[in-house]
């Protein structure tokens, strides 16, 4: 296996970081103070990285995006996790490739606005009372002659604020299985501006600060039966075929926010003093960025892999659960490290290591807990045993 980069990714990861701390990092701080994004700004950056090629590269070439493989997708979120979440993933934005199981007139109608930057989309899958168990949700849909009629609640869903549209599962039915009676899921289509769907404001949140998140409510939301995305009754199947990568991204921008943390790490042992010498001469510090150089490489090499691995389909659960364990855990003891080897200066917003603190804390709860990834993994490793 090559593990070296290509000319082409070399290109890709000098420009994204490029534009990263060029375009991005200048406005951290105000949207860090006010955990707000101004969207004249959003606009402004937006269209430079359009220009720069940047925006929408995770859809395929055919649909107008990058069409990326998937290790170098993972590299260029690597280097847009450095920055601000709520910046990258707004100003930056690629939008859900769910989008892309669409009809025909489904993408005209809401993927390629996506790709040109004229609309944002969002996921609103999970509920009060259903986070990990997706099949516990209550909120569902009812057919009435072509129509159907949603009703319930989604909480938790990011930047529905700003979204045009969203990807709503619903649950539609249920069947008998070994395991007992199981919901059915479907996946629709609502348009923000749908009679009967409201978006409230959602928590506030230590992580991600200007990320929004929203509650979704739907009381008789009345749509058409050319807004079901996919098959009826099929909504986890387009959803597994379509965000398989979505963990792996989380870990690629973990991997990115860990490195930054990281180089502020070297240099502040190398050039800061105590008792007449640089602390990084001292075991207690040194050995600590030995242990956070290991962690950033055993996590990066995971993620590589299990993207190879997507691209040659044969990636298991196993391998995306492990790959995204790790990368979020990882990250959480690196902004530890950090922050401990720059002593008090390390909780002062001067730096962004709090930041980087703070968010780590949401990466091993979102796209998985990190308790369902360790479920994933010790059930691929007993099952063959009958266990």
């Amino acid at each position: 296996m090559d593990f070296g980069l290509t000319q082409e990714q070399d290109m890709i990861v000098e420009t994204t970081r490029a534009f990263v701390e060029n375009e991005l990092y200048p406005h951290e701080a105000q949207v860090e103070r006010t955990g707000h994004l101004d969207m004249d700004l959003v606009r402004e950056i937006q269209k430079k990285a359009i220009a720069a090629g940047l925006y929408a590269a995770n859809i395929p070439e055919e649909f107008g995006g990058a069409g990326l493989d998937t290790p170098t997708w993972l590299l260029y979120e690597k280097e847009l996790g450095r920055a601000n979440y709520a910046l990258h993933w707004t100003c930056v934005a690629r939008p859900s490739n769910i989008l892309c199981a669409g009809t025909a007139d489904q993408r005209a109608r809401y993927l390629e606005p996506c790709v040109r930057g004229e609309k944002w989309d969002c996921l609103a899958m999970t509920e009060p009372g259903a986070g990990s168990d997706l099949r516990g949700m209550k909120a569902s849909a009812r057919q009435d002659g072509t129509d159907w009629v949603l009703n319930g609640t989604k909480h938790f869903i990011s930047h529905a604020d700003i979204a045009d549209f969203t990807i709503c599962f619903m649950a539609t039915g249920e069947e008998d299985t070994p395991r007992g009676r199981k919901k059915l899921i479907t996946a629709f289509f609502v348009d923000k501006d749908t009679p009967g769907y409201a978006v409230r404001d959602g928590y506030r949140n230590v992580s991600h600060r200007g990320y929004t998140n929203a509650i979704l409510e739907f009381d008789n939301c009345r749509i058409p039966a050319g807004n079901v995305l996919g098959e009826v009754h099929k909504g986890f199947e387009v959803a597994n075929t379509w965000l398989g990568a979505t963990r792996l991204q989380v870990g690629a921008t973990c991997l990115g926010r860990a490195d930054r943390a990281f180089r502020h790490s070297v240099e502040w042992a190398a050039t800061r003093e105590q008792f007449g010498q640089p602390i990084g001469k001292f075991q207690g510090v040194s050995f600590k960025l030995a242990d956070m150089a290991m962690e950033m490489k055993a996590a990066e090499l995971m993620i590589m892999e299990a993207g190879w691995k997507f691209d040659q389909g044969t990636a298991s659960d196993a391998d995306m659960a492990m790959a995204k364990l790790k990368a979020t855990e990882m990250l959480a003891m690196v902004a530890d490290e950090a922050i401990q080897i720059h002593g008090g200066m390390g909780l002062m917003d001067e730096l962004p290591l709090e930041r980087i603190w703070r968010d780590a804390r949401i990466e091993r709860i979102w796209e998985g807990t990190s308790e369902i990834q360790r479920h994933i993994i010790s059930r691929a490793l007993l099952r063959p045993f009958g266990a």
